[in-house]
């Protein structure tokens, strides 16, 4: 049934397997190869479930498979297939952690997706495989911010989580005291220089990425998924300034209206950061108070929070509401013990960090001792105890009540309390002390063992401070702990006797017995279980667990010195001066054709850097030139290598020189007949020079150059006073390949019916020299007419584009098929516009291949050579790869490099060595690429003056050679 064409059974036996694979691998495996079919089904579906299942079949003879599978899956054209790769990603690792290397190669890649469905998925990935490559999130960070409200819910809590980690090592702590909150940074905290000699400290100023990561997660406080509530809320709690925490309290508030799984865990962080920030919580501390229908794990979390939050002001309001939470509903609370202890512990918090209830807490604490609840009168006991530490002096009667109960008392640790008490505190309470040390006598044999050891206690700090009374019955208590079965008690009651009791073999330590036993002990301080949990990440479940779990990650300390904030920035060549849409840039068409010497001294074209270089006899007819235009020509041959001051100089002595220069006349794109009748008719007016420049399609080379070539020599010969300047620049010929894939530009649910597909032609463009030629496709789905489909003319993004003629009307079922133009200027930055109808306008943007922004040249191998050695240095980019055999042959590599650039194949001498040339579309650079082959290995380089477009082609090409199939 795996390879049944019914999708929905398809999908049934996927499932299936992936619930039994591990079980039964001997039988999975044999419908591998039917995965690796269904991994180029049409339908994404069908794609994605068979990558999931071969990633599953946890058998590591498949490890290549799954390795090939995850690669050609993260290039695959529906972001569904993507996100399904980035989730086999963790699941290889897991089965084969020698794969992380080629592994994190595909999380590169993945992370530069710019699919709100992959984001989430490749980050989990990131998480799992090299959460410490910090490196791969600088240039991607800006845009997962940007992202992070558009992605899903479970993939926003991963990202956030990851994000608050990432800022804690690149941004500098934002909670000095000196702190300036700029969201542009431009600003200086001090207004004169004076100020600043008078304190040369420098004051803080937030990254522009800081808080660009806070504006950006503010807005999920909103979301309807308590996860990412919480996770903003602990980003913000890690990294915000400490003035800007208030707003994610409300948030927080918000959450106690769910499940008490939720309330548990919520409750737990705020219990945290009510120890560090009570001002946060302090006006919703209603929201704390304990409902009867609550769990007791609930309930304790808020009496923890109750008492955090109590002050001086506030302390009034929380006695009285733990008195009622005391006294409501009185029978169920007798029976949770649990919480009846941990309210009169949180009384007892109260009473000791805030001086002035202490009284009125101890008189509440003694009336609870003569409660029916043994666990109520022995957590009493135990608070009083550690409260009476604090003035002992002034609580006597305290202290004598509570021996009065002492019969009625049966918890041990209650009875032992009241046992050291009495034996701490003995001088004050001298008559009652002796007594219960009788008693206790009495019942010794039969107390617990935490009981009988506070009796040994009692026992001889009563012998050292009142021995009249109580020496027989210390003998006589000690006597029985001789022999008391817990060797405990035993080692206790010697220790004891040889202490108090001076003997011929006491030592020097019997005369220092009364300083040891009765030193003064320090009052203990009743702190929060939570004050030690800030150690870790809030929300993570080390936090919840109070123990570093297997997989944490600790946060790291905010670095010192910020690191340098320009890795961060994501390189795009923009021009110096933005077109608007659908205008053309003024007077270009004029500039080139009037001054073409000019644009080849200022190097802005480029187009004789990109051209073959010039044949002997055109060399030697410029060195028979005038001086003026040899030093012209050898400018513009350095021109690449000058600085930009020298470039601007020689540009304003150019321009004065041009003046001065008769007319030139630029012939383009003309046939022969029509060439050689103006070349006639100019040449017998004799009226001025002429600056015969010929350009040349590839065609049009086959045809008519060497007639052309034969007659400007010709003619040259027959009028001498003609000055000839005759300078061959080749053009973009035919592309080599042309691919047939489309590109979504708007789907039909998007589009309300309307979806539209664009394809780059790789053509020169017929709306302007310097425009990627593309193809539309416009489908209307729906069951009406659409109309008036057009470009709207307001929406612009620097680009500039050529507009389709408006579609009056698409029919339902209906295709039509338009040419557009867009001048990327050089840049893989995404052209925004809107498409739009009559009722409706939809934003779109077309991403560029740096492959699709260049034009194909041709030229012989000697100006190829010649021309790569003007591009070096900078302008050099190359890389080593090792190739796959189907790889090697020369058809292989022309067929692979050509598929991702648009170049052109120049011929080669050489078996290894391939080389292409092309020319980007705007600024017509030369663009020169050469794949050396050394078995196994291939050297691959790229000379072009556009060094950051050189770098990503040089990515594309180094995909493409290693990546084996078609």
């Amino acid at each position: 049934n795996v390879a049944s064409k019914n999708i929905e059974l398809k999908k049934l036996v996927y499932v299936y397997l992936v619930r039994y694979a591990e079980e039964q691998q001997d039988l999975a495996l044999l419908s591998i190869s039917t995965f690796q079919r269904a991994l180029k089904d049409p339908n994404q579906l069908i794609r994605a479930s068979a990558l999931r299942v071969l990633s599953s079949i946890r058998v590591p003879i498949i490890v290549p498979i799954m390795m090939l599978a995850i690669k050609e899956a993260s290039t695959d054209l529906s972001p569904y297939v993507r996100k399904t790769a980035a989730h086999a990603i963790q699941k290889l690792y897991s089965l084969d952690p020698d794969q992380k290397e080629h592994l994190i190669e595909v999380i590169e890649k993945l992370l530069k997706d710019k699919s709100t469905l992959v984001a989430g998925s490749v980050v989990m990935a990131f998480e799992e495989v090299c959460p410490d490559r910090i490196d791969l999130i600088h240039k991607n960070y800006r845009k997962l911010c940007n992202l992070l409200v558009d992605v899903e819910e479970w993939g926003q809590v991963v990202i956030i989580h990851m994000l608050t980690r990432y800022a804690r090592t690149q941004f500098v702590s934002p909670w000095r005291e000196d702190a300036v909150f700029d969201e542009n940074g431009e600003k200086t905290f001090y207004d004169s220089e004076e100020e600043r000699r008078v304190d040369q400290s420098k004051p803080y100023i937030m990254d522009p990425d800081h808080r660009l990561l806070l504006r950006n997660t503010k807005p999920l406080l909103q979301s309807r998924n308590t996860a990412v509530v919480m996770a903003v809320s602990q980003l913000y709690w890690h990294l915000a300034p400490k003035h800007e925490l208030s707003i994610i309290t409300k948030s927080l508030v918000r959450l106690f209206r769910s499940h008490r799984e939720v309330q548990y865990i919520v409750l737990q962080n705020i219990a945290t950061m009510s120890i560090q920030r009570k001002g946060m919580f302090e006006p919703f501390m209603k929201s704390f108070y304990v409902r009867s229908t609550d769990a007791t794990h609930i309930k304790t979390l808020k009496l923890e929070i109750l008492t955090n939050l109590a002050n001086e002001a506030n302390i009034s309001t929380i006695l009285r509401e733990l008195q009622l939470v005391r006294f409501r509903n009185t029978d169920e609370e007798c029976q949770d013990k649990a919480f009846a202890a941990a309210t009169i512990q949180a009384i007892g918090r109260c009473a000791t960090n805030i001086s002035e209830v202490t009284d009125t807490c101890l008189n509440g604490l003694v009336l609870l001792l003569s409660n029916r609840d043994e666990t109520v009168v022995a957590e009493s006991v135990v608070v009083i105890k550690k409260l009476l530490q604090t003035q002992p002096s002034q609580h006597s009667d305290i202290i004598k009540h509570m021996a009065k109960l002492f019969d009625n008392i049966t918890v041990p640790m209650a009875r032992a309390s009241i046992l050291w008490l009495m034996g701490e505190y003995c001088e004050h309470v001298p008559k009652i002390a002796p007594d219960v040390l009788r008693k206790m006598a009495k019942t010794f044999t039969s107390e617990e063992d935490i009981v009988k050891l506070q009796t040994v206690n009692l026992a001889a700090k009563l012998y050292l401070s009142n021995s009249k009374q109580t020496k027989l019955l210390t003998q006589y208590v000690l006597n029985l702990g001789k022999y008391d079965q817990n060797y405990d008690i035993r080692d206790r009651t010697r220790f004891i006797r040889q202490l108090i009791v001076p003997n011929e073999k006491s030592g020097v330590l019997s005369r220092y017995a009364r300083r040891i036993l009765m030193a003064p002990k320090p009052a203990p301080v009743l702190q929060s279980a939570f004050k030690d949990r800030d150690r870790f990440q809030l929300g993570t479940l080390s936090h919840t667990l109070n123990s570093q779990a297997n997989g944490y990650l600790e946060l790291s300390d905010w670095p010192a010195v910020a690191p340098d904030q320009s890795v961060r920035i994501v390189e795009v060549v923009e021009p110096a001066g933005a077109p608007v849409l659908g205008k053309s840039k003024p007077g270009k068409s004029a500039e080139k054709f009037y001054s073409d010497s000019e644009e080849e001294e200022e190097g802005s074209s480029s187009e004789d850097s990109s051209s073959s270089s010039k044949s002997e006899s055109e060399s030697e007819s410029e060195e028979n030139s005038d001086d003026s235009n040899k030093s012209s020509s050898s400018q513009s041959e350095n021109s690449s290598r000058e600085s930009d001051s020298e470039k601007k100089k020689k540009t304003l002595k150019n321009k004065k020189l041009q003046q001065q220069k008769p007319d030139i006349l630029n012939i383009t794109y003309l046939p022969p007949q029509i060439i050689q009748k103006a070349l006639l008719l100019i040449i017998m007016t004799k009226l001025f020079s002429i600056h015969i420049v010929l350009s040349f399609s590839n065609q049009f080379v086959a045809n008519c150059r060497c007639s052309l070539l034969c007659l400007c020599v010709f003619l040259a010969c027959q009028f001498d006073a003609v000055s000839w300047h005759v300078r061959v620049s080749l053009q973009a010929s035919f592309p080599v390949f042309v691919p047939e894939t489309s590109h979504e530009l708007l789907h039909r649910m998007t589009g309300k019916g309307l979806s539209a597909q664009y394809r780059f032609t790789r053509q020169p463009c017929i709306y302007g020299n310097s425009m990627v030629s593309l193809q539309l496709t416009l489908s209307n789905s729906s069951d009406q007419a659409l109309e008036n489909i057009h470009i709207s003319e307001k929406s612009s993004t620097g680009q500039n584009i050529h507009r389709f003629n408006a579609i009056e009307r698409l029919e339902p079922q209906a295709s039509v098929t338009v040419s557009m133009g867009v001048d990327f200027n050089d840049s893989t930055q995404a052209a925004n516009f809107q498409l739009c109808t009559k009722e409706d306008e939809f934003s779109v943007s077309i991403q560029p291949a740096v492959g699709e922004l260049l034009l194909p040249i041709t030229m012989t191998e000697a100006d190829f050579t010649k021309e790569q050695g003007k591009l070096v240095g900078m302008n050099e980019s190359s890389a080593t790869i090792t190739m796959t055999p189907e790889n090697v042959s020369s058809q292989s590599v022309n067929r692979k490099v050509v598929s991702v650039a648009n170049l052109g194949v120049i011929p080669s001498s050489q078996e290894n060595i391939h080389r292409f040339a092309g020319k980007t579309v705007s600024s017509g650079c030369l663009v020169l690429v050469s794949v050396a082959l050394k078995d196994p290995d291939a050297g691959i380089t790229i000379n072009t003056e556009k060094t950051v477009m050189g770098s990503m082609l040089l990515r594309q090409v180094k995909t493409a050679l290693t990546n084996s199939g078609p």
